[in-house]
């Protein structure tokens, strides 16, 4: 079967990229370059772009260097072949730990009795037993003070009965995903963090471990769901990463029990999507990946004084990647423009991306973005908004303006509350 490196026809461009990474990386740390300050009065004008409805405009084909990102490469090439179900005998770690097996009975290990007599909110993380330093995916439960107490007895709030799938970008750890499953959890949902390796990533093979993790959470979901009425799904994705593995999840529904997606009560997707195989896209985001904070796409735009700000038109100072970033984004867009170009991968993408064009669950969606974003495009963004809106979707969109990719939380952690607890307010 074909790997990554095996349909990489260019290997002496993937190492420049790799050295140039390397460099890029030492150059910030030594320079020692840090992030602007944002501007106070970016809130007021975060709020005036969060709507229900965007204006009329045309979207142009933007070339700009942004953003998707590799690890859809590394696994959406991948789901070609159906996955089986794997049975593993694997030790127990604990009450809080335990080792992944297969989707069946998976949830033995949650019962509402031990949530209602712990202390603490209790995780169990999934793992392969090809890699157990790589957490498959984390299934943090509701936390216990978001339990409702009645008449002395006490019972579960009605938030439990929704499980949150938050699906990390490319490059994501655990970690990352942490404040946004506490977030949830504090007000008494469940919340899965989902994440791909980036060495999982990089020695992806069709059939391999990716299509199997993909798998066992779908199966875990489903299994969950069928356990009682009532029990619903909401997905929250980050980047094209994590929206592309929404659309494979989809698939899968749709494959498996196509009922099972009328208990998706709703879709948050934060710095995405861009619904495209565009080489500049991609080859930002795995830029991105690979110099975490020193790359120019976690950096604020500067604002530039006295200049009113609208949605969809740029008024800020854009900061320019170093030399160094300048050539990797280079190198790897012509190496994505092959790697794109190969029939099994485009055919593959060209799947899951009219899955999530045109068969989207009938539930309502949230887009989270930023003009300031040099990942993902917000003419992108928009575009596909407009596209839903006109196929009979209930969709908002709330442009944040000033912060940089996947990082809209920690910029703005009111505004970015206030949209996700309206949201849930109107979906579940």
């Amino acid at each position: 079967m074909a790997s990554l490196s095996g349909i990489i026809q260019r290997p002496a461009l993937a190492v420049s990229a790799v050295a140039i990474a390397s460099v890029s990386a030492d150059f910030y740390e030594k320079s020692g370059q840090t992030r602007p300050s944002s501007d106070a009065s970016l809130l007021e004008h975060a709020h005036s772009s969060c709507s229900q409805s965007l204006p009329e405009a045309n979207f142009p084909w933007v070339s700009r260097i942004s953003a998707s990102k590799l690890s859809q490469l590394s696994f959406i090439a991948g789901f070609q072949i159906p996955v089986p179900n794997v049975h593993m005998s694997v030790p127990n770690y604990g009450p809080k730990h335990s080792m992944l097996t297969s989707s069946t009975g998976l949830f033995n290990f949650y019962k509402s009795v031990d949530l209602l007599k712990a202390a603490n909110p209790i995780s169990y993380s999934y793992k392969a037993p090809s890699s157990p330093s790589d957490v498959l995916y984390k299934w943090n439960l509701p936390d216990s003070t978001a339990i409702v107490t009645s008449d002395g007895s006490n019972c579960l709030s009605p938030n439990s009965k929704t499980v949150v799938i938050l699906l990390g970008w490319l490059g994501a750890k655990q970690k990352h995903l942490r404040k946004y499953a506490e977030w949830y959890t504090s007000r008494g949902f469940h919340a899965v963090t989902f994440t791909f390796p980036m060495s999982e990533v990089m020695g992806y093979q069709v059939g391999g471990k990716a299509e199997h993790d993909v798998e066992l959470l779908v199966n875990h979901l489903a299994e969950w769901m069928e356990e009682e009425d009532g029990k619903n799904l909401v997905f929250h994705t980050f980047s094209n990463t994590g929206w592309l593995t929404y659309g494979v999840m989809l698939e899968k529904f749709h494959m498996n029990d196509p009922t099972l997606t009328h208990r998706i009560k709703g879709c948050i997707v934060d710095s995405a999507p861009v619904a495209a195989p565009d080489p500049q896209v991609w080859a930002a985001g795995f830029s991105a990946a690979f110099l975490k904070k020193n790359s120019v796409a976690t950096k604020s735009s500067i604002s530039e004084p006295d200049t009113e700000m609208r949605i969809g038109t740029r008024t800020t100072f854009e900061v320019k990647p170093a030399a160094t970033e300048a050539i990797l984004l280079t190198i790897l867009e012509k190496l994505f423009g092959a790697v794109l170009s190969h029939p099994a991968i485009n055919r593959r993408l060209s799947e899951v991306l009219a899955i999530l064009t045109t068969k989207q669950p009938a539930c309502p969606q949230l887009y989270i973005y930023s003009s300031a974003d040099k990942v993902i495009p917000d003419s992108y963004v928009e575009s596909f908004i407009e596209q839903q809106r006109r196929k009979g979707h209930h969709v908002r969109g709330c442009n944040f303006v000033s912060s940089p990719h996947v990082d809209h939380f920690r910029n703005n952690p009111v505004l970015y509350a206030s949209q996700l607890q309206q949201f849930l307010k109107d979906c579940t």
